[in-house]
């Protein structure tokens, strides 16, 4: 009587087990069903690849048309063994390094808003920890243009270049990120590929947008790249996928009635 009332709440209503502290028992049919998922994605998205390209390239080139992009539209070859060749588009600006009057504007805005993350109330202290580290990243990167402009290593073409390379990398690691994290849990196999297509799909039609937005700032100057490529870059594109991720982790699995 005693272990059956340590299960119920104080309505008394029954308190199941949470997934994280159940034991995975894993059988070969599961093994098989994440196995043959994992190949279907990936084998989908090498199919469907060529046809993200010209979305992508649809989408760039309309941004070009629309937006005060100072950007030409250029595309690198991605081979795959013999079988897979794929053109990959992106946009190729001119370095411009930052002038004085750039790297003092910045510079002010930055003491500025690292003086306000002081002010603000322990109810933001996420925030402010989040803040703080962007503003050392972009404390860095001004004392760098300040001391050896001349020697940054990195061009706009080849930080966009490796934007949409990341990015096709990420999602094609999908099907395997998921096949070790969520595959194993007892959902359907129609939550799972739901929530793997809608993980592929969202960076299918963010990446060229991040694309647009990043080149809007690096046509100004490249004082901006380490933070576009530290934050907002790749990392973003993978909190993305987490946060799809955690949505699907909170479906209901398979003979749950909770």
């Amino acid at each position: 009587l005693q272990a059956a009332q340590s299960n119920r709440g104080h309505r008394g209503g029954v308190i199941s087990m949470h997934r994280a502290l159940t034991h995975l028992q894993l059988g070969p049919g599961e093994i098989v069903n994440s196995v043959m998922l994992m190949l279907f994605a990936v084998i989908a998205w090498l199919t469907t690849l060529p046809w993200a390209c010209r979305f992508w390239s649809y989408v760039l080139q309309y941004g070009l048309k629309v937006l005060p992009l100072h950007a030409a539209f250029a595309t690198s070859e991605l081979k795959l063994g013999k079988l897979f060749h794929y053109q990959l588009p992106f946009l190729k600006i001119d370095p411009i390094l930052p002038t004085s009057r750039i790297w003092g504007y910045t510079c002010l805005v930055t003491i500025i808003l690292f003086a306000i993350t002081y002010r603000l109330s322990q109810k933001w202290t996420p925030i402010v920890y989040l803040v703080r580290a962007m503003l050392i990243i972009q404390i860095t990167a001004l004392i760098y243009f300040a001391l050896i402009p001349a020697r940054f290593p990195h061009t706009p073409n080849s930080y966009m270049e490796g934007l949409i390379t990341s990015g096709i990398t990420l999602i094609f690691s999908i099907p395997f990120l998921f096949g070790l994290t969520y595959y194993i849990f007892k959902f359907s196999a129609i939550k799972k590929i739901v929530i793997t297509l809608s993980a592929m799909g969202y960076l299918i039609l963010f990446l060229p947008l991040q694309m647009l937005l990043q080149a809007l700032v690096l046509q100004k100057t490249i004082l901006f790249m380490p933070l576009l490529y530290i934050v907002f870059g790749m990392p973003l594109d993978v909190l993305l996928v987490i946060a799809i991720y955690s949505y699907g982790m909170t479906w209901k699995t398979v003979g749950d009635r909770n």
